[in-house]
């Protein structure tokens, strides 16, 4: 699997404000925000452009535009903080929605919507969902894209676990992972470490 790290001063100093435990939710939401950007910069970096005519105040000249814009899938709900910024790099791009919540006691995703196009085959997909711990829901999610045709899916996270990232490649080894860091690992809760909280609970607030 193709593991790309956003290794940037802005990168590190967005995802510093997002650990921190005093940030509140609209600061939350905000440094998720400005990192998004940098990871939708990265992930859309190999991506296939197509010319476009475009007229100047002074000529004709040829632009580019993305021959096949993504499809962007935030991982509820969680994944809603990413899906405005991908967007204002990506205006033209299209969104699925799948939902998901933790088994407090399994630590096991439980999904609830998959409101996804039913063919898939030509489309590029990004997943969205800023914490990759077990990688439980990110399987899943690409078990429902794959059923649906599709191929080429790049997964966008803010904050990785080395055992989700075993447990992602095993299951779609020929994917892309997006990432700002790889913490140490999860705790005996399924929490990733020192990771960031419940990037939920800190955008929206508890449920």
């Amino acid at each position: 699997m193709d593991v790309r790290i956003v290794d940037h001063p802005l990168a590190a100093a967005r995802l510093t404000t997002l650990r921190d435990e005093r940030t509140d939710n609209a600061g939350f939401r905000a440094a998720l925000r400005d990192l998004t950007l940098m990871l939708i910069y990265e992930a859309t970096r190999g991506a296939a452009t197509e010319p476009v005519p475009v007229r100047t105040p002074l000529t004709d000249t040829t632009g580019t535009r993305l021959a096949n814009p993504p499809l962007l899938v935030p991982v509820l709900r969680a994944g809603l903080g990413m899906v405005d910024q991908a967007h204002a790099l990506i205006p033209e791009a299209q969104v699925g929605f799948v939902g998901m919540a933790r088994d407090e006691d399994t630590h096991q995703p439980m999904p609830y919507l998959a409101s996804l196009p039913e063919d898939l085959s030509a489309r590029s997909v990004f997943v969205l969902d800023p914490m990759l711990a077990t990688g439980g829901s990110m399987v899943h999610t690409v078990d429902l894209l794959r059923a649906r045709g599709a191929v080429d899916i790049t997964a966008v996270c803010v904050v990785c676990a080395p055992e989700g990232i075993a447990a992602l490649e095993k299951a779609a080894p020929a994917m892309r992972l997006v990432t700002a860091t790889v913490d140490d690992g999860l705790n005996e809760i399924a929490y990733i470490v020192p990771g960031l909280g419940d990037a939920g609970d800190r955008q929206f607030g508890p449920r």
